[in-house]
């Protein structure tokens, strides 16, 4: 499907767990836990926490599954998704997820802003100077695109021990703070006119996004199928238990006002104030760290596939000899950076983030679950999630979206189908998702056909009666109106099967003139867009045939009920099969259909006559149903 990227291999689960858990623990937590405890109480802090891991608890499994059945390259997310759903969907969604991980950068870079507003303060009340936020954030990014187009990811990666140190203390000193209890024990209780829920928690849902952080690391990973499930699944399990202590925590310690208000309510909170902003700052330029380390591979994975038009590709997928780094994609990175960091309000960057992140959390656990309900042998994950798990994953991630904003969520939803409408035009060749939903369809087939065997009764009620008719010619080729015929009665009401008849016994040399034969009439079939269904059979005579399709389940999973033959005025040889097997035919009550053929074929379509003899009332019936079946198709529009 695509070449790989060849980037160094060096590194093992640790990386993983670290860049996820400095991403968890990140911005949000030291500047909007506060924020979210004041305006939806302990309770509804912790109701966000649960729901928002209702979709990262599925993801990480899912995460864990996919990685373990398949050899992951560079990409991550994207490497997943694209080659289960295919290279043009995948690629609408690893654009997408490109564009969230590289503004994830100006998320971070304005947080780390924000911890140094003590500084920034004090330069103005004391020094009399002023220094733009944007200004900060404009000069950060340019240090930390220096920093990689020098060192590449190597020296992100070592940064994020002693950064994972200093958050270690950083919350250790939060937690060893005072516990004031000005709250009581009203778990409700939150500020007077406080923001909607949804609202907070479109503002704290990018604190849960960083399991996916790690991923991004695939292509840098001696064996990715053990370090990514391990690490990602640590990091969720850390970053949970952190998150509800930090919640009950704050709840005990400030007042609610403060914790509305003051984004910096945990340095009041530590028994060491200035630690917070030292690890406010860790934490984000890390993340920053780690998303910009990540977006330019995703991008390099994008290039390597050929997703985008002419020499963009071989521009972006380009690395540096020495060790691979994606030099280009990281340059476009950078540049999304900066354009984000001069919008500056860290809320509606991080409402654009959510709603990606979203898109591509859902698509991973939709994957997950429907390669376990496809239940393909090749599925072979040697950890495994509960379909019923990554349902729900995908459900609510689905749903979240559209309740958190709908304006948000629509914009990126249309964003992301013209995505794959542009992927699409350029890669017209490249589809895949066939294999994943053949598999689905074909479980979806057969619960449906056992479903309706069991509730099948013995005897049909009349009004329930619909033609399931079967049609077997060895004239397939020579005269097409036996065929129209089917077509047109099993197109809306009824049910078709068409079978071309082979004569002989079977051998590898009919066998194989069959699956010739087959392909034709799947091509024939095509051309009119007809909902027959085709089958070929090889028998000693047209007898034994015969006695072998009737005793046959249909299409639909039901026994057929009719059989179609067809003469014409010069070769009658169709007219003495019906009639020598009618006996056949009676004794399995199917019903009889014989069409005779002219080269006039069916006129213009516009009248069906019905001959209708007396005390014939059986046929009669059968033959107005069957005459109004036809007129369902659209060439009968006019009758």
């Amino acid at each position: 499907m695509s070449n790989n990227i060849q980037p160094s291999r060096t590194m093992g689960t640790l990386p993983v767990f670290m860049t996820a858990v400095s991403t968890i623990l990140g911005a949000i937590l030291f500047l909007r836990f506060g924020y979210a405890v004041g305006h939806v109480g302990l309770i509804g802090a912790l109701a966000i926490i649960f729901i928002g891991h209702l979709v990262t608890i599925p993801t990480a499994m899912a995460v864990a599954e996919i990685a373990t059945n398949q050899k992951v390259e560079g990409g991550g997310a994207y490497y997943m998704i694209s080659r289960s759903f295919g290279l043009n969907i995948g690629a609408a969604i690893g654009i997408a997820l490109f564009l969230s991980q590289a503004i994830s950068i100006a998320f971070y870079v304005i947080a780390f802003v924000e911890a140094l507003e003590p500084l920034r303060w004090w330069l103005y009340t004391d020094q009399n100077i002023y220094i733009d936020k944007r200004l900060i954030g404009c000069a950060i990014m340019g240090l930390l695109t220096v920093l990689m187009l020098s060192k590449g990811a190597n020296i992100g990666v070592k940064a994020l021990y002693g950064v994972v140190f200093i958050l270690a203390i950083s919350l250790a000193m939060f937690f060893m703070g005072k516990s004031d209890a000005p709250n009581a024990f009203n778990f409700y209780k939150t500020i007077k006119n406080p923001d909607d829920f949804f609202k907070v928690f479109t503002i704290i849902f990018p604190a849960f996004t960083g399991i996916a952080a790690g991923l991004g690391l695939s292509g840098d990973l001696k064996d990715p199928k053990k370090s990514i499930p391990r690490g990602t699944i640590w990091a969720t399990i850390v970053g949970i238990l952190i998150y509800i202590a930090v919640a009950i925590k704050l709840f005990f310690s400030a007042d609610l006002y403060d914790l509305a208000n003051d984004q910096m309510v945990m340095s009041k909170i530590a028994i060491w104030g200035p630690i917070i902003p030292i690890g406010l700052g860790c934490a984000a330029l890390s993340s920053a760290l780690g998303s910009i380390m990540i977006a330019p591979r995703t991008l390099q994975a994008l290039g390597v596939d050929s997703i985008f038009p002419g020499s963009l590709n071989q521009w972006f997928s380009k690395g540096r000899a020495k060790d691979g780094e994606p030099m280009n994609a990281l340059i476009i990175t950078c540049i999304i950076g900066f354009v984000f960091i001069v919008m500056g309000d860290i809320n509606t960057v991080a409402g654009i983030i959510s709603m990606f992140f979203m898109v591509t959390y859902g698509i991973i656990c939709l994957i997950s679950f429907l390669e376990q309900f496809a239940a393909d042998p090749s599925y072979r994950p040697t950890f495994k999630s509960k379909w019923y798990l990554s349902l729900l994953g995908a459900v609510f991630s689905f749903w979240l979206m559209f309740k958190m904003d709908f304006t948000y969520a629509l914009v990126s939803t249309i964003i992301m189908i013209l995505i794959y409408v542009w992927v699409n035009n350029i890669n017209k060749g490249k589809r895949g998702l066939q294999k994943l939903f053949k598999g689905v369809l074909f479980q979806l087939s057969r619960q449906f056909q056992i479903f309706i065997q069991k509730k099948d009764t013995q005897e049909i009620e009349e009004q329930d009666w619909r033609p399931f008719i079967i049609c077997i010619s060895k004239d397939s080729f020579k005269r097409q109106s036996a065929y129209d015929l089917l077509r047109w009665l099993s197109h809306k009401y009824g049910f078709g099967t068409y079978i071309h008849f082979i004569d002989g016994f079977l051998s590898k040399e009919t066998y194989q003139e069959s699956k010739k034969i087959m392909k034709r009439l799947i091509g024939f079939n095509e051309g009119v867009k007809s909902k027959v269904y085709l089958d070929t059979i090889i028998s000693p005579s047209y007898t034994s045939a015969i006695a072998q399709v009737i005793q046959l389940s249909g299409v639909s999973g039901k026994g057929n009920n009719m059989i179609l033959f067809e003469f014409t005025h010069d070769s009658k040889d169709s007219l003495n099969d019906a009639i020598q097997n009618y006996q056949l035919l009676r004794a399995t009550e199917f019903d009889v259909c014989i069409l005779r053929s002219t080269i006039k074929g069916f006129g213009y379509k516009k009248n069906i006559h019905i001959w209708i003899r007396p005390n014939d009332y059986q046929n009669a019936n059968l033959m107005i149903l069957l005459s109004y079946i036809m007129l369902g198709h659209p060439e009968w529009k006019n009758g």
